[in-house]
C-alpha cells in the first residue's frame, strides 16, 4: 500500500470502501434491497446522467412509449445501485456464497475452443461485471482488459482485486500485455462497447446511430489468430425473461465462437460485434450501462450529439 493513499484526500474513499466491505456480510437479498434504494436516490440526484440514459434509451428503443422508457430508465438506475454492492460482493464474498447464486451457460464452447485455439472473450458493460468475472475465474484463469479509474486509490484496489481473483488485470493502454496474454493461451476479456476517439476509431452503427468505436477486437483476433467468443454476466433477480423466471443470482453465458471472423474488413467485423451486443442488451435492457455517453463526439450540425439530440427529445423535459 502506497503512503500517498493515507492522505486526507482519500479518507472519504476509505470510508466508502469500509462500508461496502461490511455490507458484504449481509444476506444477498438485503444487499440488493439496499442497491434498489441507492439506485432510486441516484435517479433523483443525478439529473445529467438521467438525461444521458434517457437519450440512449430513446435511440435504442424507439418503439417504446415515453412512459415505458422512463420506467426502464428508473430500473436502470436501480441496477446501477445494485451493481455498486455487487462489485464489493464479487471482491470479498466467499466462494460458497457466490456458488449458490451461479448459473453458467455455454461453458463448453469456451473449453472446446481453448483446446486448439487462443480465445478473446467479447464482453460488454453490464452492471454485474465484477461478479461475472469472479464466477468465470472459478473455472479458469482469465485476463481482463479495463479502463483505469481516475481515483488512484480505487484504481489501486480494483487492480489488486482483479489481478488476484481473475488472473490478471490489464489497463487498456497496455496493448503489448494484452497481446501477450492472448498468445500465451489465457482467455482474455475485452469490451469495445464504450465511446472511443483514439487513433483508429471508426464510426459504427449502435442501435442504428453511428458511434465512435474501437475496432480492436477484429485487429487483435487477426494478429493473434484467436477465436472470439461472446460472453456476458447478468443478474437474475427481478424482471427476468420467462426462461429465467424462477432463478435468482448471476448468469454467465457464452456463445459459440464466431465463424468467419475476422474478415479483414474492420467496419464489417465491428458492426457484427455491435449487433451481438445489441441482442444481449435487448434481453436484459435495464442492466446495460446507459449512463455512458456512447455517442459523445459524434458531431451533428457542428453541435455535441447529446445537446443536439435533446432539443427535440422528450428527455429534455
Amino acid at each position: 500500500m502506497q503512503a500517498q493513499f493515507f492522505h486526507p484526500r482519500y479518507w472519504l474513499t476509505w470510508l466508502g470502501v469500509g462500508l461496502l466491505r461490511l455490507i458484504v456480510l449481509l444476506p444477498w437479498r438485503w444487499q440488493m434491497s439496499l442497491g434498489t434504494t441507492v439506485g432510486k436516490l441516484l435517479y433523483i440526484a443525478l439529473p445529467s446522467r438521467r438525461k444521458i440514459s434517457c437519450i440512449n434509451l430513446e435511440i435504442a428503443f424507439p418503439g417504446l412509449s415515453a412512459e415505458q422508457r422512463e420506467q426502464l430508465n428508473r430500473q436502470h438506475f436501480i441496477s446501477l445501485g445494485q451493481g455498486l454492492f455487487e462489485s464489493a460482493f464479487g471482491w470479498w464474498s466467499s466462494d460458497k456464497r457466490i456458488q449458490k447464486l451461479t448459473h453458467v451457460e455455454g461453458l463448453d464452447f469456451l473449453k472446446e475452443a481453448l483446446k486448439n485455439h487462443r480465445v478473446i472473450l467479447l464482453g460488454a458493460h453490464f452492471a454485474s461485471l465484477e461478479v461475472g468475472g469472479r464466477i468465470l475465474a472459478k473455472h479458469m484463469p482469465v485476463h481482463v482488459v479495463y479502463r483505469p479509474h481516475q481515483n488512484k486509490l480505487i484504481e489501486h484496489l480494483v487492480a489488486i482485486k482483479r489481478s488476484t481473483q481473475y488472473g490478471k488485470a490489464i489497463p487498456k493502454t497496455n496493448m503489448r500485455e494484452m497481446i501477450r496474454s492472448i498468445k500465451n493461451g489465457f482467455p482474455s476479456w475485452y469490451a469495445t462497447d464504450q465511446n472511443y476517439r483514439a487513433k483508429g476509431s471508426i464510426l459504427v452503427p449502435f442501435f442504428g446511430v453511428d458511434a465512435p468505436t474501437n475496432p480492436g477486437t477484429s485487429r487483435l483476433a487477426k494478429m493473434t489468430k484467436a477465436k472470439v467468443i461472446p460472453c456476458i454476466g447478468i443478474r437474475l433477480l427481478n424482471n427476468n425473461p420467462d426462461k429465467y423466471k424462477n432463478k435468482q443470482g448471476y448468469l454467465v453465458r457464452f456463445l459459440a465462437p464466431l465463424e468467419n471472423f475476422p474478415t479483414g474488413d474492420s467496419l464489417q467485423d465491428t458492426t457484427r460485434l455491435n449487433h451481438i451486443i445489441e441482442e444481449f442488451i435487448k434481453e436484459f435492457p435495464a442492466q446495460y450501462l446507459w449512463t455512458h455517453k456512447r455517442y459523445k463526439h459524434y458531431q451533428t450540425e457542428d453541435k455535441d450529439f447529446y445537446k443536439h439530440y435533446a432539443q427535440n427529445s422528450a428527455c429534455n423535459k
